[in-house]
Protein backbone atom coordinates (compact mmCIF):
# COMPACT_ATOMS: atom_id res chain seq x y z
CA UNK A 1 0.00 0.00 0.00
CA UNK A 2 1.14 3.51 -0.74
CA UNK A 3 2.10 5.45 2.30
CA UNK A 4 0.13 8.74 3.34
CA UNK A 5 1.26 11.92 3.36
CA UNK A 6 -0.15 13.31 6.39
CA UNK A 7 0.60 17.20 4.75
CA UNK A 8 -2.37 16.45 2.13
CA UNK A 9 -4.78 15.20 5.01
CA UNK A 10 -6.91 18.22 6.88
CA UNK A 11 -6.35 18.53 10.32
CA UNK A 12 -9.44 16.39 10.91
CA UNK A 13 -8.71 13.93 8.48
CA UNK A 14 -5.13 12.96 10.53
CA UNK A 15 -6.63 12.70 13.60
CA UNK A 16 -9.17 10.47 12.87
CA UNK A 17 -5.93 8.76 11.14
CA UNK A 18 -4.39 8.96 14.54
CA UNK A 19 -6.62 8.35 16.92
CA UNK A 20 -7.67 4.90 14.69
CA UNK A 21 -4.50 3.83 14.39
CA UNK A 22 -3.30 3.83 18.25
CA UNK A 23 -6.73 2.50 18.95
CA UNK A 24 -5.85 -0.94 16.90
CA UNK A 25 -2.33 -0.70 18.63
CA UNK A 26 -4.25 -1.15 21.78
CA UNK A 27 -6.81 -3.54 20.61
CA UNK A 28 -4.21 -5.63 20.20
CA UNK A 29 -2.81 -5.61 16.53
CA UNK A 30 0.93 -5.41 16.16
CA UNK A 31 2.48 -1.47 14.81
CA UNK A 32 3.82 -2.99 12.00
CA UNK A 33 0.29 -4.55 10.66
CA UNK A 34 -1.23 -1.02 11.45
CA UNK A 35 0.80 0.91 9.91
CA UNK A 36 0.83 -1.64 7.09
CA UNK A 37 -3.03 -1.49 6.62
CA UNK A 38 -3.16 2.67 7.63
CA UNK A 39 -0.41 3.24 5.16
CA UNK A 40 2.01 4.97 6.97
CA UNK A 41 5.68 4.39 8.31
CA UNK A 42 5.87 2.32 11.52
CA UNK A 43 8.48 5.66 12.60
CA UNK A 44 4.94 7.94 12.52
CA UNK A 45 2.60 5.19 14.28
CA UNK A 46 5.49 5.34 17.02
CA UNK A 47 5.49 8.84 17.43
CA UNK A 48 1.38 9.36 17.24
CA UNK A 49 1.47 6.15 20.13
CA UNK A 50 4.46 8.42 21.87
CA UNK A 51 2.01 11.36 21.64
CA UNK A 52 -0.52 9.57 23.22
CA UNK A 53 1.48 8.41 26.10
CA UNK A 54 2.51 11.93 26.92
CA UNK A 55 -1.36 13.31 26.52
CA UNK A 56 -3.73 10.81 25.78
CA UNK A 57 -6.36 11.18 23.43
CA UNK A 58 -6.42 14.82 23.18
CA UNK A 59 -2.75 14.66 22.27
CA UNK A 60 -3.37 13.37 19.00
CA UNK A 61 -5.72 16.46 17.56
CA UNK A 62 -3.26 17.46 14.71
CA UNK A 63 -4.56 21.10 15.72
CA UNK A 64 -2.35 20.81 18.87
CA UNK A 65 0.74 21.82 18.78
CA UNK A 66 4.06 22.54 21.59
CA UNK A 67 3.40 20.32 25.20
CA UNK A 68 6.12 18.88 27.42
CA UNK A 69 8.06 16.22 25.29
CA UNK A 70 7.36 12.48 26.68
CA UNK A 71 9.57 10.80 28.35
CA UNK A 72 9.92 8.15 25.72
CA UNK A 73 10.05 9.18 22.49
CA UNK A 74 8.91 6.99 19.22
CA UNK A 75 12.18 5.69 18.56
CA UNK A 76 12.31 4.15 22.18
CA UNK A 77 8.95 2.88 22.43
CA UNK A 78 9.66 1.08 19.29
CA UNK A 79 12.86 -0.44 21.27
CA UNK A 80 10.51 -1.60 24.01
CA UNK A 81 8.05 -3.26 21.83
CA UNK A 82 10.71 -5.13 19.33
CA UNK A 83 12.44 -6.14 22.93
CA UNK A 84 9.31 -7.49 24.67
CA UNK A 85 8.05 -9.58 20.87
CA UNK A 86 11.44 -10.75 19.62
CA UNK A 87 13.88 -11.06 22.11
CA UNK A 88 14.14 -12.69 25.74
CA UNK A 89 15.59 -11.57 29.27
CA UNK A 90 18.27 -13.50 29.19
CA UNK A 91 19.73 -11.96 26.10
CA UNK A 92 20.14 -9.31 28.29
CA UNK A 93 22.02 -11.37 30.84
CA UNK A 94 18.85 -11.68 32.91
CA UNK A 95 18.66 -14.66 34.90
CA UNK A 96 15.54 -15.29 33.95
CA UNK A 97 13.46 -16.28 31.08
CA UNK A 98 10.38 -14.13 31.39
CA UNK A 99 9.27 -10.84 30.72
CA UNK A 100 7.99 -8.97 34.48
CA UNK A 101 7.10 -5.63 34.88
CA UNK A 102 10.22 -5.25 37.37
CA UNK A 103 12.58 -6.32 34.57
CA UNK A 104 11.78 -3.98 31.98
CA UNK A 105 12.20 -1.11 34.30
CA UNK A 106 15.55 -1.89 35.15
CA UNK A 107 16.14 -2.26 31.50
CA UNK A 108 14.32 0.71 30.33
CA UNK A 109 16.28 3.10 32.94
CA UNK A 110 19.79 0.74 31.87
CA UNK A 111 19.55 1.02 28.18
CA UNK A 112 17.47 4.28 27.62
CA UNK A 113 18.26 6.03 30.40
CA UNK A 114 14.54 6.53 31.82
CA UNK A 115 13.28 5.62 35.15
CA UNK A 116 9.65 4.75 34.79
CA UNK A 117 7.20 3.55 37.73
CA UNK A 118 5.48 0.08 37.76
CA UNK A 119 2.33 1.79 37.03
CA UNK A 120 4.05 3.70 34.03
CA UNK A 121 5.26 0.75 32.48
CA UNK A 122 1.80 -1.25 32.63
CA UNK A 123 0.18 1.46 31.33
CA UNK A 124 3.07 1.33 28.32
CA UNK A 125 2.56 -2.28 27.77
CA UNK A 126 -1.28 -1.79 27.26
CA UNK A 127 -0.66 1.15 25.17
CA UNK A 128 1.29 -1.37 22.91
CA UNK A 129 -1.32 -3.98 23.19
CA UNK A 130 0.67 -6.39 25.01
CA UNK A 131 -0.99 -8.33 27.64
CA UNK A 132 0.46 -10.95 30.19
CA UNK A 133 0.38 -13.88 29.35
CA UNK A 134 1.26 -17.79 30.13
CA UNK A 135 4.32 -18.91 27.51
CA UNK A 136 4.68 -21.96 25.47
CA UNK A 137 7.86 -23.30 26.14
CA UNK A 138 10.57 -24.60 23.86
CA UNK A 139 13.56 -26.59 24.14
CA UNK A 140 16.41 -24.70 23.14
CA UNK A 141 17.27 -28.29 21.11
CA UNK A 142 14.14 -28.33 18.74
CA UNK A 143 14.86 -27.63 14.87
CA UNK A 144 12.77 -24.55 13.47
CA UNK A 145 13.39 -25.94 9.84
CA UNK A 146 12.42 -29.09 11.07
CA UNK A 147 9.35 -28.20 12.42
CA UNK A 148 8.84 -26.27 9.54
CA UNK A 149 9.40 -29.14 7.27
CA UNK A 150 6.84 -31.22 9.12
CA UNK A 151 3.74 -29.11 9.14
CA UNK A 152 4.58 -27.66 5.36
CA UNK A 153 5.48 -31.35 3.65
CA UNK A 154 5.84 -34.17 5.94
CA UNK A 155 2.16 -34.35 7.56
CA UNK A 156 -0.24 -33.17 4.17
CA UNK A 157 2.00 -35.72 2.25
CA UNK A 158 1.17 -38.33 5.00
CA UNK A 159 -2.92 -36.85 5.55
CA UNK A 160 -3.19 -37.12 1.34
CA UNK A 161 -1.44 -40.66 1.78
CA UNK A 162 -4.23 -41.94 4.41
CA UNK A 163 -7.00 -40.23 2.85
CA UNK A 164 -6.48 -42.51 -0.68
CA UNK A 165 -5.72 -45.28 1.36
CA UNK A 166 -8.87 -45.22 3.52
CA UNK A 167 -6.89 -44.67 6.77
CA UNK A 168 -6.80 -42.35 9.61
CA UNK A 169 -4.49 -40.17 11.59
CA UNK A 170 -3.85 -40.94 15.04
CA UNK A 171 -1.70 -39.06 17.45
CA UNK A 172 -0.12 -40.65 20.69
CA UNK A 173 1.36 -40.08 23.47
CA UNK A 174 2.40 -41.11 26.97
CA UNK A 175 1.83 -39.20 30.54
CA UNK A 176 2.76 -39.81 33.97
CA UNK A 177 0.30 -38.37 36.70
CA UNK A 178 1.04 -37.58 40.20
CA UNK A 179 -0.33 -37.52 43.32
CA UNK A 180 1.79 -34.06 43.77
CA UNK A 181 0.97 -32.67 40.98
CA UNK A 182 -0.91 -29.16 41.53
CA UNK A 183 -2.54 -25.94 39.68
CA UNK A 184 -4.32 -24.04 40.07
CA UNK A 185 -5.14 -20.80 42.97
CA UNK A 186 -7.00 -20.31 45.86
CA UNK A 187 -8.52 -17.28 47.52
CA UNK A 188 -7.00 -16.33 51.15
CA UNK A 189 -6.16 -13.16 52.99
CA UNK A 190 -3.18 -11.16 51.91
CA UNK A 191 0.44 -12.32 52.78
CA UNK A 192 -0.89 -15.51 54.76
CA UNK A 193 0.10 -18.09 51.76
CA UNK A 194 -2.76 -21.17 52.19
CA UNK A 195 -2.04 -24.45 52.89
CA UNK A 196 -4.25 -27.52 51.04
CA UNK A 197 -3.60 -30.70 53.38
CA UNK A 198 -3.17 -33.84 51.38
CA UNK A 199 -1.62 -36.65 51.88
CA UNK A 200 2.41 -36.70 52.26
CA UNK A 201 2.98 -39.95 50.28
CA UNK A 202 4.18 -39.97 46.31
CA UNK A 203 2.49 -41.90 43.86
CA UNK A 204 1.59 -41.75 40.69
CA UNK A 205 -0.21 -43.52 37.24
CA UNK A 206 0.79 -43.79 33.68
CA UNK A 207 -0.98 -43.81 30.84
CA UNK A 208 -1.04 -43.93 26.94
CA UNK A 209 -3.77 -42.14 25.37
CA UNK A 210 -4.43 -40.91 21.06
CA UNK A 211 -6.51 -39.08 19.20
CA UNK A 212 -8.12 -38.54 15.90
CA UNK A 213 -9.40 -35.53 14.32
CA UNK A 214 -12.54 -36.95 14.30
CA UNK A 215 -12.96 -36.17 17.80
CA UNK A 216 -11.95 -39.98 19.18
CA UNK A 217 -10.35 -40.65 22.44
CA UNK A 218 -8.55 -44.22 22.90
CA UNK A 219 -6.66 -44.82 26.33
CA UNK A 220 -4.77 -47.22 28.51
CA UNK A 221 -3.61 -47.38 31.79
CA UNK A 222 0.17 -48.99 32.37
CA UNK A 223 1.49 -50.67 35.34
CA UNK A 224 4.85 -49.55 35.97
CA UNK A 225 7.25 -47.81 33.57
CA UNK A 226 6.15 -47.77 29.34
CA UNK A 227 8.43 -50.41 27.28
CA UNK A 228 7.60 -51.99 23.78
CA UNK A 229 5.86 -54.77 25.31
CA UNK A 230 3.20 -51.79 26.63
CA UNK A 231 3.31 -49.78 23.59
CA UNK A 232 2.92 -53.16 21.52
CA UNK A 233 -0.30 -53.97 23.53
CA UNK A 234 -1.58 -50.77 23.20
CA UNK A 235 -1.42 -50.73 19.43
CA UNK A 236 -2.77 -54.30 19.45
CA UNK A 237 -6.00 -52.54 21.22
CA UNK A 238 -6.43 -49.70 18.62
CA UNK A 239 -6.49 -52.48 15.95
CA UNK A 240 -9.25 -54.47 17.42
CA UNK A 241 -11.25 -50.88 17.43
CA UNK A 242 -10.82 -49.98 14.15
CA UNK A 243 -11.66 -51.08 10.32
CA UNK A 244 -9.60 -48.59 8.78
CA UNK A 245 -6.01 -48.44 8.48
CA UNK A 246 -4.06 -46.49 11.32
CA UNK A 247 -1.33 -43.91 10.29
CA UNK A 248 -0.11 -43.06 14.15
CA UNK A 249 2.25 -40.43 14.80
CA UNK A 250 4.30 -40.30 18.20
CA UNK A 251 7.95 -38.88 19.50
CA UNK A 252 10.63 -40.34 19.44
CA UNK A 253 10.61 -42.48 22.68
CA UNK A 254 12.97 -45.45 22.64
CA UNK A 255 10.14 -47.55 23.06
CA UNK A 256 8.28 -46.42 20.27
CA UNK A 257 11.96 -47.62 17.58
CA UNK A 258 12.50 -50.52 19.73
CA UNK A 259 12.88 -53.47 17.19
CA UNK A 260 10.11 -55.37 18.63
CA UNK A 261 7.46 -52.52 17.78
CA UNK A 262 8.85 -52.22 14.32
CA UNK A 263 8.67 -56.22 13.97
CA UNK A 264 4.91 -55.51 15.11
CA UNK A 265 4.12 -53.05 12.59
CA UNK A 266 6.43 -53.88 9.59
CA UNK A 267 4.11 -57.27 9.88
CA UNK A 268 0.76 -55.46 9.07
CA UNK A 269 1.70 -52.93 6.59
CA UNK A 270 -1.85 -52.55 5.80
CA UNK A 271 -3.45 -52.14 9.04
CA UNK A 272 -0.98 -49.52 10.85
CA UNK A 273 2.22 -47.10 9.93
CA UNK A 274 4.48 -45.20 12.87
CA UNK A 275 5.17 -41.65 11.96
CA UNK A 276 7.43 -39.74 14.21
CA UNK A 277 7.50 -36.07 15.13
CA UNK A 278 10.33 -33.56 14.75
CA UNK A 279 12.56 -34.09 18.45
CA UNK A 280 11.89 -32.08 20.92
CA UNK A 281 8.62 -30.72 19.88
CA UNK A 282 5.66 -31.95 22.04
CA UNK A 283 3.51 -28.65 21.00
CA UNK A 284 2.76 -30.39 17.57
CA UNK A 285 1.21 -33.03 19.21
CA UNK A 286 -2.84 -32.29 20.15
CA UNK A 287 -2.89 -35.58 22.51
CA UNK A 288 -0.39 -33.34 24.32
CA UNK A 289 -3.51 -31.34 25.57
CA UNK A 290 -5.15 -34.31 27.10
CA UNK A 291 -2.95 -34.57 29.60
CA UNK A 292 -2.28 -31.12 29.90
CA UNK A 293 -6.44 -30.12 31.37
CA UNK A 294 -6.39 -33.16 33.17
CA UNK A 295 -3.27 -32.36 35.22
CA UNK A 296 -4.68 -28.46 35.38
CA UNK A 297 -8.31 -28.82 35.24
CA UNK A 298 -9.01 -31.80 37.39
CA UNK A 299 -5.85 -33.76 38.90
CA UNK A 300 -4.23 -30.78 39.98
CA UNK A 301 -7.45 -29.84 41.98
CA UNK A 302 -7.92 -31.84 44.10
CA UNK A 303 -6.47 -33.59 47.26
CA UNK A 304 -5.75 -36.90 46.32
CA UNK A 305 -5.50 -39.52 49.62
CA UNK A 306 -4.51 -43.20 47.96
CA UNK A 307 -3.38 -44.65 44.81
CA UNK A 308 -7.01 -46.28 44.09
CA UNK A 309 -8.66 -42.47 44.10
CA UNK A 310 -5.84 -41.33 41.72
CA UNK A 311 -6.53 -43.96 39.32
CA UNK A 312 -10.50 -43.63 39.85
CA UNK A 313 -10.02 -39.75 38.68
CA UNK A 314 -7.98 -40.25 36.06
CA UNK A 315 -10.08 -43.24 34.70
CA UNK A 316 -13.18 -41.01 35.27
CA UNK A 317 -11.81 -38.36 33.29
CA UNK A 318 -10.75 -39.96 30.29
CA UNK A 319 -13.85 -41.61 29.88
CA UNK A 320 -15.58 -38.51 30.42
CA UNK A 321 -13.62 -36.89 27.63
CA UNK A 322 -14.40 -39.51 25.18
CA UNK A 323 -17.34 -38.56 25.49
CA UNK A 324 -17.09 -34.90 24.57
CA UNK A 325 -15.84 -35.50 20.48
CA UNK A 326 -15.90 -31.58 20.01
CA UNK A 327 -13.44 -30.92 23.10
CA UNK A 328 -11.18 -33.40 21.30
CA UNK A 329 -11.61 -31.88 18.17
CA UNK A 330 -10.38 -28.42 19.69
CA UNK A 331 -7.15 -29.70 20.69
CA UNK A 332 -6.36 -30.23 16.80
CA UNK A 333 -7.48 -25.95 16.76
CA UNK A 334 -4.89 -24.86 19.15
CA UNK A 335 -2.50 -22.60 17.91
CA UNK A 336 0.60 -25.25 17.33
CA UNK A 337 -1.92 -27.83 16.03
CA UNK A 338 -3.50 -26.24 13.61
CA UNK A 339 -1.60 -27.29 11.25
CA UNK A 340 -3.44 -30.57 11.22
CA UNK A 341 -6.54 -28.84 9.61
CA UNK A 342 -5.18 -27.29 6.72
CA UNK A 343 -5.52 -31.65 4.77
Amino acid sequence: MAKIDGRTLTAEQLTDLRTRAVAAVQEGQSPETVAEVMGVHRSTLYGWLARYRGGGWGNLDAKKRGGRPPKLDAKAIQWVFDTVTTRQPDQFRFPFALWTVKLLRQLIERHLGVKLGKSSVHRLLDQLGLSAQRPLWRAWQQDAQQVREFKDKTYPALAARAAAEGGEIWFADEAGVRSDDHAGTTWALQGQTPVVASTGARFSLNLISAVSRRGDLRFMGIDGRMNAGRFIEFLQRMLHDSNRKIFLIVDGHPCHKAKKVRAFVDARPEEIELHFLPPYSPELNPDEHVWNEMKTATIGRMAITGPGQLKQLVFSHMHRIQKLPNKIKSYFRAPETAYTLAN
